[in-house]
């Protein structure tokens, strides 16, 4: 007997998610704690240990498909709890490290008593999480790291995580590595997860076997373009790449135009009327608008009302300066209005370029979170004098 439990179904699902979705049904991953673990982890230490949300039931810190890792040391990068939890899960850990068998570990603190090590949590929630090997090339490090290549380049793909099972080894296993050996009822519903980019929980009952697995759908992270290079662009890029976004800043100006003044982004060089051409446009999820010359912004909004997408598009600079750019372009305009938050940011009371791009990407997170087909203007304080 085959089950698969959607996140539909699945009484965690309202407060968990899995796959964000633009208006135009491209999909977007707002938890990239994978990207984090793989930027932050040192890589000089080989030892170390995987750990993975596999199923959840009530309120929990974090949810399915939430990792981390911890070191041979007792060191570790990510959070599944809000600390109550790691303690015991490095004493897993090192069990697992020092020759002990793949495990999935269950904590419930759902209990009236809440006896959890007596720390009296209060959660109200239950985890189930999967405990395994991350060295340098095994399996998990290396599903991780295929996963990583791909979301990366901005593709979806799939992680299988095995966590009860007598017969098939437990652990991480990616689609993207092969499926030889597999089960067929976890390929075919990988394949489905992707199809359907969701996530969902399989079981497998073939006479006293058992197999469960958290087949887990990811998409890409956000991926914000910033057009226009100028000072007040480098916090905006790096409030992105903090949360694991990618990030394309582009701008005309090669005094601006410099790699080294965003870490970790893509920064191009070209004209503005050439947008279109130097990025994919339809593969962004947002885009800012911030060169501070206005024919410059005219050029970047004509090449974005004219494609698909992003969903989001902001624009620096107050509404009248909006309003004149909007004059300039006349008919074009009608493919923003849907789309356009100018002034962008949320009123949060920004008043120093730090403060005004925390304004900017969580407007741009909320959008994310929840996009809109069409959503008023808002007036953010500080971008708007700009």
């Amino acid at each position: 007997m085959i089950s698969v439990k959607s996140p539909a179904s699945d009484s965690a699902a309202p407060t968990e998610r899995l796959a964000d979705r633009s208006a135009d049904g491209a999909a977007a991953r707002l938890d990239t704690s994978l990207e984090l673990l793989s930027e932050r982890a040192p890589a000089g230490q080989s030892a170390r240990v995987l750990a993975t949300v596999v199923a959840t039931a009530g309120s929990t810190y974090r949810k399915r498909g939430a990792r981390m890792l911890i070191m041979a040391d007792g060191s570790y990068f990510g959070l599944l709890s809000g600390g109550c939890l790691e303690s015991d899960l490095i004493l897993h850990a090192e069990e697992v490290l020092n020759g002990g068998a793949i495990r999935a570990v269950e904590y419930d603190m759902r209990g009236p008593d809440d006896v959890l090590f007596g720390i009296g949590t209060g959660c109200e929630g239950a985890m189930r999480v999967l405990i395994e090997p991350a060295n340098e090339g095994n399996r998990a490090t290396q599903a991780l790291a295929a996963v990583g290549r791909i979301t990366a380049a901005g593709d979806s793909t799939c992680l299988v995580c095995v966590h009860e099972s007598a017969e098939f080894p437990l652990g991480t296993y990616s689609t993207a590595e092969g499926t030889e050996g597999m089960p067929a009822a976890l390929v075919a519903a990988a394949s489905a997860a992707l199809a359907q980019q969701s996530s969902r929980e399989v079981a497998i009952t073939e006479g006293r076997a058992r197999l469960r697995a958290f087949v887990e759908f990811l998409a890409p992270p956000p991926h914000l373009l910033l057009c226009g290079a100028g000072p007040d662009a480098e916090p905006v890029a790096a409030a992105a790449r903090a949360l694991g976004w990618r990030v394309s800043v582009v701008d005309h100006r090669p005094a601006y135009a410099g790699a080294d003044r965003f870490p970790g982004a893509s920064v191009l060089l070209a004209d503005p009327a050439a947008l279109a051409e130097t990025v994919d446009l339809d593969r962004c999820h947002a885009a800012v608008v911030m060169s501070h010359h206005l024919v410059s912004d005219t050029a970047y909004l004509k090449a974005l009302s004219a494609a698909r997408g992003p969903t989001y598009v902001g624009l620096l600079g107050p509404s009248s300066r909006r309003r004149r750019i909007f004059d300039e372009l006349g008919s074009a305009a009608e493919g923003l209005i849907s789309r356009l938050r100018g002034p962008v940011g949320l009123d949060i009371g920004a008043a120093t370029p730090e403060s005004i791009a925390l304004a900017i990407v969580s407007q741009v997170h909320a959008s994310l979170a929840d996009p809109p087909v069409a959503r008023p203007q808002q007036k953010s304080h500080g971008t708007e004098r700009t």
